[in-house]
């Protein structure tokens, strides 16, 4: 696959209906559309028309085209069957070992304790590895940290409390790979420890027997971009090998398809390949506590698709360690009791219910603030109310509102904690670690990060990172964008167009939902609806076909009915039917300009 086609700007004065044939030189100065909240730009391919003979539709050829896929051999990979397969994990930096250690352990019946990270990735891997190793024998603790009382990743606190209780073996999910110090606290108890993980790892490693992670300089596998969900379900696909046992693949893949697509790694690859497996084995699966967490997200399991487990599934499961305890979740995904299952879902569901409206609250404060700074290249903000749960999900939609990165933290009485999310041309973890010397502790990913600070230190951190940011960025416009797959006219959009956008699921990071831009579309209808009018429910037409149509979050100006305007959007894929429109699909718009 080739990279990525370059992406050239679309520029929109405030009266749409006055735009000539849009600039197609890259990186041009573009003014954002009225209504919408962003500049729209438009990929394009340096060599179209590749596919254009491959007996793919037109808009199919062009989205590929732009999306990197070049030739007919790499666009029928993709779109059909099993686009890969999985490579043999054990030419990743400490699979052996690991394999090893964890048989060596059950022969002698040490206690192996499973420590995961509290979000979905570390839940879900935690679930993985606790049902493989019971199955094939092993004495097993679970143990998923307190995100308040203990904070991410491994703490001295609980090791201690682990040796207390006889583990021999502590396998980490989703965490270790900077623990260079609780490791060693570890092994003086006697411990050996496994590192399963998949974030940046820094210079100093910790000394473990066996450190899996994919993105060690001295690995040989090929594909670097799994999940620790990911890591999670080879591992025990090798374990079953090696004992000689049938791997009951669908009963993991349904858990690494969550961790997968809930931590927004690149949906591309054998992630791709991993998600394709666990969306069908969802669709049937017997698991109590993933068939009540569906339930209560009101969708069925063959609904399922990487955009619900995205919105409703993984938020629901995030929730229990935002608010609460992350052990909630992971004891619905294990328990093999209905009862049990529905009871649990139904508690994570209420959380998340709350969630919601604490996150509301939280962005309308941080926006206030942000506000009263428009010219900074990067938002640093916090607050004492700011509830450690949710910090990560302002900061995502200060990101997305702003179109700069973002810091928030809850201040608490000494230090304050806080969550990072950025921009793709800055690089968070890099910016961190520009000023690391400020921190008590930090870590993270090219666009989300955490750290940990003194309060007397939160000036200085806003002055460095306000200098790294303004000399990483100078240049850069930090309108927020959306990026447009292709152009096309609604009135041409088809079912042969929609059944093949279908096949280029399932979407996610680095393989997003489609996105169209179609111009001059009749307004029919337009009305404000959901909690205080937050989003549009529009009805769009071209030629003689009607859409149905869904603006989340819209903060213009409301079309009037038999206005025009121009549209990006994406389509509803789970929402196709009988009715209005024939029935053809929903629209999800995503930015809207109003046209003279």
């Amino acid at each position: 696959m080739t990279p990525p086609s370059p992406i050239v700007e679309y520029a929109f004065e405030l009266n749409a209906a006055t735009v000539s044939t849009p600039p197609r030189s890259v990186g041009s100065a573009s003014a954002p559309s009225q209504g919408g909240r962003k500049r729209w730009r438009l990929r394009e391919s340096p060599e179209r028309g590749r596919l254009f003979h491959s007996g793919l539709p037109k808009l199919i050829a062009t989205v590929l085209e732009n999306r990197g896929i070049g030739t007919a051999v790499e666009a029928q990979k993709f779109l059909g069957g099993r686009e890969t397969h999985l490579g043999d994990p054990r030419h990743m930096p400490g699979f052996g070992n690991a394999l090893r250690m964890l048989h060596d352990a059950i022969a002698a019946g040490r206690t192996i304790c499973i420590y995961g990270d509290f979000d979905v990735d570390g839940i879900t891997s935690t679930a993985i590895l606790t049902e493989t190793l019971r199955d094939l024998g092993a004495d097993v603790l679970p143990y998923i940290p307190h995100r308040e009382r203990e904070g991410y990743g491994l703490n001295v606190r609980a090791i201690d409390s682990l040796a207390d209780r006889g583990v021999g073996v502590l396998v980490t999910c989703d965490c270790g790979t900077t623990s260079v110090v609780e490791v060693e606290r570890a092994r003086s108890l006697g411990m050996e420890v496994i590192v399963v993980d998949h974030h940046l790892p820094p210079s100093d490693l910790p000394d473990t027997a066996a450190l899996i992670n994919p993105k060690l300089p001295a690995g040989r596998y090929a594909f670097i971009d799994y999940a620790t969900a990911g890591l999670a379900f080879r591992l025990a696909e090798a374990l079953y090998e090696s004992a000689m046992r049938p791997f009951p693949e669908a009963r993991y893949a349904e858990l690494a398809a969550l961790g997968t697509v809930a931590d927004m790694v690149p949906l591309l690859g054998e992630n791709r390949e991993v998600v394709r497996r666990g969306l069908e084995a969802i669709a049937v699966t017997t698991r109590p506590g993933l068939l009540a967490l569906i339930g209560v997200a009101g969708l069925k399991p063959k609904d399922v698709t990487s955009e619900s487990i995205a919105f409703s599934l993984a938020p629901r499961i995030n929730a229990a360690g935002r608010l609460a305890d992350a052990r909630l979740a992971l004891e619905m995904l294990l328990t093999d009791e209905e009862g049990t299952a529905l009871s649990l879902a139904a508690n994570i569901d209420a959380l998340n219910k709350e969630r919601q409206r604490m996150t509301l609250e939280a962005q309308e404060m941080a926006r206030a603030m942000v506000e009263a700074r428009p010219d900074v290249p990067i938002i640093v903000t916090g607050h004492e109310d700011f509830n450690q749960g949710i910090i990560g999900l302002v900061a995502s939609r200060l990101v997305e509102t702003f179109g700069r990165p973002a810091m928030v933290y809850q201040k608490g009485a000494v230090e304050s904690r806080g969550s990072c999310r950025s921009i793709f041309e800055y690089d968070i973890t890099n910016g961190l670690r520009s000023c690391g010397h400020l921190f008590e502790r930090f870590g993270g990913h090219h666009q989300a990060a955490g750290f940990t600070i003194l309060n007397e230190r939160l000036g200085a951190l806003e002055e460095a990172m306000v200098e790294h940011a303004s000399e990483q960025l100078a240049g850069v416009d930090l309108t927020p964008t959306l990026d447009v797959d292709a152009e096309w006219p609604l009135g041409d959009l088809r079912s042969q167009e929609i059944k093949w956008l279908n096949k280029l699921q399932p979407f996610g990071q680095g393989n997003p939902e489609v996105s169209l831009l179609s111009r001059n579309v009749l307004v029919t209808d337009a009305k404000p609806v959901g909690q205080e009018g937050r989003h549009l429910r529009l009805r769009l037409k071209s030629g003689n076909v009607t859409w149905p149509a869904i603006c989340f979050n819209y903060e213009g100006a409301c079309p009037q009915p038999g206005s025009r305007v121009d549209v990006v959007y994406s389509l509803s894929a789970d929402r196709y039917g009988p009715g209005e429109g024939g029935g053809a699909l929903q629209l999800t718009v995503q930015d809207i300009a109003l046209r003279g």
